[in-house]
Parts: structure tokens; sequence; C-alpha cells
């Protein structure tokens, strides 16, 4: 489906409910929350399914828009969801019944019976735009925000790799509607003393590989108690482990309470992301993918550690 379809679509339908993936981050959120509030603005009916996983950073952005109970829709609609098995977890049920999948994810798995799938896009929140404003002409201020937080947290404030012209371009745009120009302020430059405590954690128990060029952090669960750590200061929270110079392939593995490992896998100029997490069921983008793990600590890494080098000089794409 084109960008001008997927509009065409959205205007001959109506009573929306708007879904995403578990663990949302602000480009999930932030899309949900405006693309509902586009639609609304077309004078469509549309809410957004309660993420019960969504942070306190990011779930007030969605607050106003979630359905009431009860809501009975007739199209479901998907925001950066590349794959059912990562629904959100309270929309287990509505797995095979998404009508359209709005995603720039290349492993999307087509599950949806209408996609719009945009790879070349750094943040879902892009694509958003551009169907909005075919659908209305204009985005109001709010939306604008919305949409500048799903880009700009995609996009790790514009640094990261996937970031191209186009990214700028949806970027002025959105500051032009109306997007406050203090929100890369206040989204990556304040932290709190939680976050750099378990930071520091992070960094002082990274383990380096492949001649130092590929490094693991992790993030206990008593690393969270200890440092009074909360989900607020797990945003992005892989990029930590990226920092290091030299380092071209970085993990970060995160204990979750059911005694998995959350694993996001971030690499340059070769190492493929999308293809390491594969192997365990994940995937994601050629630079930026995520999977679950079972098993303890090391083994977990042991696995891990096979898969980069197996994977070490595939092309991220």
């Amino acid at each position: 489906m084109t960008q001008s379809e997927c509009a065409a679509w959205l205007r001959q339908r109506d009573d929306f409910l708007i879904i995403t993936h578990c663990r949302p981050d602000g480009d999930a959120i932030g899309c949900a929350a405006a693309l509902c509030r586009g639609l609304r603005h077309a004078g469509k009916t549309a809410y957004v399914l309660k993420n019960p996983e969504a942070n306190e950073r990011y779930a007030p952005l969605a607050a106003p828009y979630e359905a009431p109970e009860g809501y009975a829709f007739r199209y479901l609609v998907s925001v950066d969801l590349a794959e059912e098995g990562i629904i959100q977890v309270n929309a287990a049920d509505l797995k095979g019944k998404t009508d359209l999948s709005i995603d720039h994810h290349p492993s999307n798995s087509g599950y949806a019976k209408e996609t719009l799938l945009r790879p070349a896009c750094a943040a879902c929140g892009e694509i958003i735009y551009r169907v909005l404003m075919e659908l209305s002409g204009s985005v109001d201020r709010e939306t604008a925000t919305l949409l500048y937080i799903a880009v700009t947290t995609d996009t790790g404030c514009f640094r990261y790799k996937n970031t191209n012209p186009e990214t700028l371009r949806v970027g002025a745009l959105l500051l032009e509607a109306g997007a406050p120009n203090d929100l890369n302020r206040t989204l990556f430059m304040k932290k709190r003393r939680s976050r750099l405590q378990l930071e520091s954690r992070i960094i002082a128990g990274l383990e380096f590989f492949q001649n130092g060029e590929a490094c693991i952090g992790t993030v206990t669960l008593n690393m969270m108690a200890e440092s009074g750590a909360t989900e607020v200061d797990l945003d992005d929270i892989a990029s930590v482990s990226g920092q290091v110079e030299g380092v071209e392939t970085s993990i970060t593995m995160r204990e979750t309470k059911d005694g998995k490992w959350k694993v996001s896998v971030r690499t340059g100029q070769y190492g493929n992301a999308n293809a390491i997490c594969a192997e365990f069921g994940g995937g994601g983008h050629g630079m930026a993918s995520g999977c679950l793990i079972e098993g303890s600590l090391e083994s977990a890494k042991t696995r891990l550690k096979e898969a980069v080098c197996r994977h070490w000089h595939e092309a991220p794409v």
C-alpha cells in the first residue's frame, strides 16, 4: 500500500481502534496518539487501546485518546508493530484481526490485511505525518508535538545512523507546525539521579569481546533496586553500551520479572542486528533490533556472543 492509498483507505472507513507493541517506546505511543488525533480531526471516530506497559513518561501522551470500556470498533490499526508476537499484552485476543499495519520495520511479517511499510523511514512517526497530511492537509500543534516525540525518540535525538535527510525534513516541518523546540532537552539532556546511578552500574559491568569491538551490558533487577530506578529510567537504556569508542556491536540485556532477558542489539558499520535477534525469535532493523531470551545470564550471554560472531561481517541492512 502506498501513502496515498493508505490515506484513502482511512478516509473511506470509520470507527478505528489503534494498537501497538509491548513495552512501547516514544515512537509507538506518539504514533498511536497522533494517528488517533489526526483521524478525529478528519471527522472519524478513533481510540487508542490503553497499553498497560507504557511507562510514566509516555503514558500521559495516549491517555486522552484511550478507548472507553465496551468501545466497539470496526477497523483495527497497528502502528510500529512488526509482528504479532510482540503485540501489546492486553491485545492478545486481537491477533489475526489487524486490518491495517503502518510500520517502518523491514522485518514486518505481513500479518495485517493491508500494510503501509516504509523501511527507509527512521521512525514510524515520519510515515504517520505523511499519511495525515494526505488525509487532512495539515496537523495541529498537539499532533505535531506527538509526532516530534515519536521521531526524536526513535532516532536518539537525530543522533542514530538511521537519521536521514527525510527524517530531518519531517522534524523541521513538525517544529513549524508548533512542536516545542525544547523537547529534545527534556527527553535527552535531563536525567534523574537514579538513571545516572543505573548507568554507572551498567558501565562498570560491561563485558567486551571480538577484540573489543563488541560488548554486552546488563541490567538486573538487583541493579534496578540498588539504584532506585523505575521503568522511566530504562528509556533508551540500550544506548549506554554503544557509547564506547571502537565498539561496532553493543548488546543490552535487561532482566524481566518473569526471569527472561529482554535483549537490545545495536550495530554500526557491520553486524546485522536483525539477523542476530531473528535467531531468538525477534527482529527489527539491521542496526537496531530486539528479542527475548530465557535462561541464566551466563547461558544467554554465551548464545548471544555466538550469534554475534555468526553475523559479524554482515551488512546491517
